[in-house]
C-alpha cells in the first residue's frame, strides 16, 4: 500500500500543481486590476481547478490509500491534506460553477467600488484618514456611512453565497459550510469556541475599564454625553484599531518615511532579504485595484508577493510588517519538500504576521529604524506599552464578533442579520449601534464574502504571536536579532505543511498551544 500511496500523491500533485498555478496568477490580476477580463480568466482558472478537486475517483484513490498501512510519514501527511482539499469539492459541477462566479463577482465588486460623499468618491484610504484626524463629527459620519454603501451593494449576493456553501456542505454531509470548512482545516469547533471563550472571559472586564475610559476620552473631545457616542466616534470603521486618543499617535513619524524600505531594514535585522517580494509587488493605491492587503504565494517556489495601498502612517506601516511576516514565511518553507507541503496552516502564518506586525510599537524597533528621534521615544515610550495592550484588546473582542456572527451567518443566511450583527457589536465591542439603521452592515466586511470562516485563525495567530514571542524572548526580541530569525526559520517555517500545525507549535516552541502567554502580555 505504500507504493500505491505515493503514486496517488504524486499523480495528483502533477495535475494539480498548474491549476493552482494559473489560479493564484489569475487571483492576483483580478486583485491589482478589477474588471470583466480579469475576473472571467479567474473564474475560468478556479473552476477549472475546483473540477480537479471534484473528481470522484481521485477522491476514491485518496480515501483507499489513507485507509491503508505503510505510508511514509511525508506521504501520509500529502493524503491528509488532499483530502481536505477533495472534500468540499464533491459536488455537483453546476453548484461548484455558481459558487465560483458568484465570489469573484462579489469580490471585484468590493475593488471596484467607492463610497461617495457630497457626490465625489472616497476611497478606503481617505476614510481612514478622516476617521484618524477630523474633529468634525458631520464629516467623520458621512466617511463612515460610505465605508458602509458596499455592504449594501453586495448583501443580497453574499446571503445567495452563504446558501450555495451550505447547500454543498449538506450535500457532503455537514451541519452547514461553517461546520465543513472547520471539519477540512484541522480545526475543531468544541475547541474553537472553548478558546473563544477563553478569550473572552480573560479580556471582557479589562476591556470593559478600557472602554470607559476611552469613551470618558472622546465625550470630551467631541463634546457630548458618552451615550451619544456613536461608531463613527472612534478610528477605525469596524473598531478593529485601538484609537490614537487613549494609545499612541506615530502617524507623524511616518509621514516621511518610505515604507518598503523600513520593511527591507526590519527583516534585514532577522537577518531575511524580503528585497525580492518587495519587487514583486504591488504597494501603491490605485482605481480599480483591491484597498485591502494581502500576500500570496504564486508557485510555492518563491514568487510571493504582496498587495498593499500604502499612505505613510502607522497602520500602513503596522500592515507592512504584518504581510511580509507571511511573505517571509512562504519564502523559507523548505523547497526540498513535496510541493502539497510547501504551505502552511493559515493560523501559523496568521502568527508570524502578528508577530511582526506588533513591531510598530515596539521601542527598539522604533530606536532600530530611525522613525523616532531619541528624544521623541522618550516621550512617548511611556504609551507604547498601553498601545499596545490597547491593540490586543480591541482585536481580540473584534475576532469574537466576526467568528460568532459568521456562525450565525451559515445557521441561517435569510435571519435578520443585520439587527444580529450590532447585537454582537455591542456586546463584545461596546459600541451602541447607530439610532434607526437598517442597513447590511456586516457584508461590508470583505472577508465576509472573499475569506469565508476564516477569521478564527487571526485568533490563534494572537495566541501563536504570543507563545513565539516568548520562546524568543520577549519585547526586542525581533530587532537585529539574527538568532531570532534562525530560530523562526530552522523551527517554524521550513516544516511548511509537513507537520499539523498543533505539532508544529509545540515543536517550535516546547509546548501546546494556550492562551498562556497571550494573558500574561495583556498582564504587563
Amino acid at each position: 500500500m505504500s507504493a500505491g500511496a505515493t503514486d496517488v500523491v504524486l499523480t495528483l500533485t502533477e495535475r494539480l500543481q498548474p491549476l493552482e498555478l494559473a489560479v493564484e496568477v489569475a487571483w492576483w490580476d483580478a486583485a491589482t486590476h478589477a474588471g470583466d477580463d480579469t475576473e472571467r480568466r479567474r473564474v475560468e482558472a478556479e473552476v477549472a481547478y475546483t473540477d480537479a478537486l471534484a473528481d470522484p475517483d481521485a477522491f476514491a484513490a485518496v480515501r483507499d490509500a489513507r485507509a491503508g498501512n505503510g505510508a511514509e510519514p511525508l506521504v501520509a501527511r500529502q493524503l491528509d491534506i488532499l483530502h481536505d482539499a477533495f472534500a468540499p469539492n464533491q459536488v455537483a459541477s453546476d453548484l461548484r460553477q455558481e459558487t465560483v462566479e458568484l465570489r469573484a463577482n462579489i469580490e471585484s465588486t468590493f475593488s471596484a467600488h467607492r463610497g461617495t460623499v457630497h457626490g465625489e468618491p472616497v476611497d478606503d484610504n481617505t476614510i481612514a484618514h478622516v476617521l484618524r484626524s477630523s474633529t468634525d463629527v458631520g464629516e467623520r459620519k458621512a466617511v463612515w456611512e460610505a465605508s458602509k454603501t458596499v455592504g449594501a451593494a453586495v448583501a443580497d449576493r453574499v446571503r445567495r453565497l452563504a446558501h450555495l456553501r451550505n447547500q454543498a456542505a449538506r450535500d457532503l454531509g455537514h451541519r452547514d459550510h461553517f461546520s465543513l470548512t472547520l471539519a477540512t482545516t484541522e480545526l475543531d469547533e468544541a475547541r474553537l469556541f472553548a478558546t473563544l471563550d477563553e478569550v473572552d472571559a480573560l479580556t471582557a472586564s479589562t476591556f470593559t475599564g478600557w472602554k470607559a475610559s476611552l469613551d470618558d476620552a472622546l465625550a470630551q473631545q467631541y463634546g457630548c454625553a458618552k451615550p451619544d457616542l456613536r461608531p463613527w466616534h472612534y478610528d477605525d470603521p469596524f473598531f478593529q484599531q485601538a484609537p490614537r486618543l487613549v494609545a499612541v499617535d506615530l502617524d507623524p513619524y511616518f509621514d516621511a518615511v518610505d515604507l518598503a524600505q523600513r520593511t527591507i531594514r526590519t527583516y534585514e535585522g532577522l537577518g531575511l532579504d524580503v528585497g525580492g517580494i518587495v519587487e514583486r509587488s504591488d504597494l501603491t493605491p490605485r482605481a480599480g485595484k483591491n484597498q485591502h492587503a494581502f500576500c500570496i504565494d504564486i508557485d510555492r517556489a518563491g514568487d510571493v508577493r504582496v498587495l498593499c495601498n500604502n499612505v505613510p502612517n502607522e497602520q500602513w506601516m503596522e500592515t507592512m510588517l504584518h504581510e511580509f511576516g507571511h511573505g517571509v514565511y512562504f519564502d523559507a518553507v523548505d523547497r526540498s519538500l513535496p510541493w502539497l507541503l510547501r504551505t502552511m496552516h493559515a493560523l501559523t502564518t496568521e502568527g508570524v504576521a502578528m508577530l511582526m506586525g506588533r513591531l510598530v510599537h515596539d521601542r527598539d524597533w522604533l530606536r532600530a529604524i530611525g522613525a523616532v528621534s531619541a528624544n521623541d521615544l522618550e516621550r512617548v515610550a511611556p504609551r507604547l506599552a498601553d498601545a499596545r495592550r490597547a491593540q490586543l484588546l480591541v482585536f481580540a473582542r473584534w475576532v469574537l464578533v466576526m467568528t460568532n456572527f459568521e456562525r450565525a451567518l451559515y445557521a441561517n443566511p435569510d435571519a435578520d442579520l443585520d439587527t444580529h450583527w450590532w447585537d454582537l457589536v455591542e456586546r463584545y465591542q461596546q459600541l451602541r449601534r447607530p439610532d434607526d439603521r437598517h442597513e447590511p452592515d456586516w457584508a461590508a466586511k470583505i472577508h465576509i464574502a472573499s475569506a469565508p470562516v476564516y477569521y478564527q485563525n487571526y485568533l490563534y495567530g494572537e495566541l501563536v504571536a504570543s507563545q513565539l514571542q516568548d520562546t524568543l524572548g520577549g519585547e526586542g526580541a525581533l530587532v537585529d536579532r539574527a538568532e531570532s530569525g534562525r530560530t523562526l526559520v530552522e523551527r517554524f517555517f521550513r516544516p511548511g505543511a509537513s507537520l499539523r500545525w498543533d505539532h508544529l507549535i509545540e515543536h517550535a516552541t516546547g509546548e501546546p498551544l494556550s492562551a498562556r502567554a497571550f494573558a500574561r502580555q495583556l498582564a504587563q
